[in-house]
């Protein structure tokens, strides 16, 4: 009878450690809240007499641990072990708490200690084997994990080029000529796309806290007929990041980037990106960030510059939102006219709308301010531009979606050259791994 007694407890103990995942207090209970709490008040009014009755303290130990007190769970269940070194059930329940209270390492080594009892079953045995082996991924930060995704989408685009819809302008520095008529490239301009873009990630632990990781983005869109204004781009990213006690992350990364138009370096980008992340708990996130980039422009030295960013965000499971400000300064005077401060407010969600079916949607607003008069224009160029995109995220497989969007610009300048507006519809499969 004895024998079987414990083999219920180890089974009670094997099922609340698989439910709580080795680390979460909610994902542990197996009774209501009320009912626990009920168990607790019962047994805590009788522990003043009964104290050291290692049946007892098994069953406050296991009580406590259900109304989450870890502490005092932790106490009982040694009680128990103090009188009955044998007592595998016990054990598992004290390895348990151990785990739920944060203590990975006591947790493995009481686990360990399970299953090196002979009077464990073999399928417990077996299970606590792999609880083990979870522990020493743990401690020593998690593993290695690789992740990925490809979007490939056909579109319309009505302005592939960002331009104005004037076909005549006035320049001011040349306005005794009267207006003139503008070049094709600097008049808005249709097509179709074909884009493609995949992107692979990699983390690797070095340490219980401590990750190392690095990304590859790579981005092609080709227009049909108006090559000159294709777009093609990869960025690499590798970083270190750091998790404090409290769960919170901070993550220093080094990126570069080169961005082409038809295939021709158009401008690269060397930086640097610090990022702190805190958890607030429901899934949530508080980031906050500082972002160094260095710009090149191959042929156009006066627009080489160096930027500066920081921002803050808040990130759910359905929703994200973040604004921005920083400073973008050209490395020469003669291109002061190109530098400016901006902000940019966003945010993005992505809503369930039932099984396998969501709505992606988001929107952003970007200011601009520039810091010398256009030498054509002799205004400083003020610019404000509102970006919204819609679509849908219908999974066909567990890895491939179907996602059409529509997208929606309206930049406002002071400058006509630069006011514009533009839309594109699209349809893609994503497959992500």
């Amino acid at each position: 009878m004895r024998t079987h007694t414990k083999t219920k407890r180890l089974a009670a103990a094997l099922a609340t450690a698989s439910c709580m995942a080795l680390a979460s207090p909610v994902a542990a209970q197996v009774v209501t809240e009320a009912d626990a709490q009920a168990r607790y008040d019962q047994l805590a009014a009788q522990a003043d007499e009964r104290l050291g009755d290692p049946e007892f303290d098994y069953q406050l130990g296991i009580a406590a641990l259900d109304t989450g007190r870890y502490g005092e769970a932790i106490i009982a269940l040694q009680r128990v072990l103090a009188v009955q070194p044998d007592n595998a059930a016990a054990r598992a329940e004290l390895a348990r708490a151990f785990a739920l209270a944060g203590d990975i390492d006591t947790a493995r080594n009481e686990f360990a200690t399970v299953v090196d009892n002979p009077t464990l079953p073999d399928p417990v045995r077996q299970r606590f084997t792999g609880f083990v082996r979870q522990f020493d991924e743990q401690i020593r930060g998690g593993g290695s994990s690789v992740s990925g995704f490809v979007d490939a989408r056909l579109g319309h685009d009505s302005n592939v080029n960002s331009a104005t819809d004037l076909t005549t302008l006035t320049i001011p520095l040349f306005a005794f000529l009267g207006p003139g008529t503008l070049g094709a490239g600097a008049r808005e301009q249709e097509d179709q796309f074909a884009e493609v873009t995949a992107g692979i990630s990699a983390v690797e632990a070095v340490g219980r806290q401590d990750r190392v990781f690095g990304s590859l983005l790579g981005s092609a869109r080709e227009n049909f007929d108006v090559s000159a204004f294709s777009q093609e781009s990869l960025t690499a990213t590798a970083g270190y990041a750091h998790t404090f006690a409290n769960r919170d992350v901070i993550s220093v990364s080094a990126q570069a980037q080169v961005f082409a138009l038809d295939w021709d370096g158009y401008r690269d980008s060397v930086g640097a990106v610090v990022q702190y992340t805190h958890l607030t708990g429901r899934g949530q996130a508080l980031t906050l960030s500082g972002q160094y980039n260095r710009l090149n422009y191959p042929g156009q030295p006066l627009l080489d510059a160096d930027r500066f960013a920081a921002a803050i965000g808040f990130v759910t499971q359905d929703l994200s939102a973040s604004l921005q400000g920083g400073k973008e300064e050209t490395r020469r005077v003669a291109g002061d006219h190109y530098s400016n401060w901006f902000m940019t407010a966003s945010l993005g969600a992505e809503l369930p709308l039932g099984d396998g079916f969501a709505l992606v949607a988001g929107a952003a607003f970007d200011l601009r301010r520039y810091d010398a008069a256009d030498p054509l224009f002799l205004v400083e160029r003020s610019d404000e531009r509102f970006d919204a995109q819609a679509g849908l995220k219908v999974s066909l497989t567990d890895q491939i979606f179907l996602q059409p969007r529509v997208t929606y610009t309206r930049n406002w300048s002071n400058i006509a050259l630069y006011d514009y507006d533009r839309w594109t519809a699209s349809a893609g499969l994503r497959f992500e791994f």
